[in-house]
């Protein structure tokens, strides 16, 4: 590589960087008002979040597909939660964004199915083909795991727990970030680790 393409390189990827730490500025942390969006649930409930005020709100995205997904759907962690916090009368909601044609699309047929066959409990599934949700809460991995609460603002957004892996086995030994912001919540306490780093599969715009 000569001096000159050398030097494009460099200043192509130091643009790179910089529009990256923008974005990075400009991303959601705790205590912003959480995107509002309305959208249709497979069982064809509107869900509005704007209208959901007053209720603590969890968002999961998910993929069937995905590994990561799968460890916390077959041990049945992820349906623990859904049905602890939805028995408390949260509104919890799993949202695929998968686009037509990409790993873990489902038709609301089919992602019926799987809630069924899964024993899940969430209030309800969101298809989100588009991507708009996901974009607007920089949803990157399945799971991504946001609680919001009855303010509207975000009090807790990243991964379900503090192992990134996809062994059924590590569930017992990792913290359970969900449950423990919660615990937080409902003791009266800050939420001790309000953001932490998703993992999982790309969420597949």
């Amino acid at each position: 590589m000569n001096a000159t393409l050398k030097m494009m390189v460099n200043w192509i990827l130091g643009l790179s960087l910089l529009a990256l730490a923008g974005v990075t500025q400009a991303a959601l942390k705790p205590g912003d008002m959480a995107p509002d969006f309305a959208a249709v649930d497979t069982n064809g409930n509107k869900v509005n979040l704007a209208e959901l005020r007053g209720q603590y709100v969890v968002l999961e995205w998910t993929n069937n597909e995905c590994p990561f997904v799968k460890k916390h759907y077959r041990s049945g962690n992820m349906q623990a939660l859904q049905k602890t916090y939805t028995g408390k009368g949260y509104r919890w909601y799993s949202i695929i964004s998968s686009a037509p044609g990409k790993q873990g699309h489902v038709s609301a047929a089919q992602a019926n199915e799987l809630t069924a066959s899964r024993n899940a409990s969430p209030t309800g599934v969101i298809l989100d083909e588009s991507g708009a949700i996901g974009k607007a809460y920089d949803a990157r991995t399945t799971p991504h795991m946001f609680i919001i609460n009855p303010e509207g603002k975000l009090v807790y957004m990243g991964g379900i727990d503090s192992v990134p892996s996809t062994e059924q086995a590590d569930i017992a030994g990792a913290t359970n970030y969900v449950k423990a912001a919660f615990d937080a919540i409902e003791a009266g306490k800050p939420v001790a680790v309000p953001v932490s780093q998703p993992y999982g599969c790309n969420v597949k715009y």
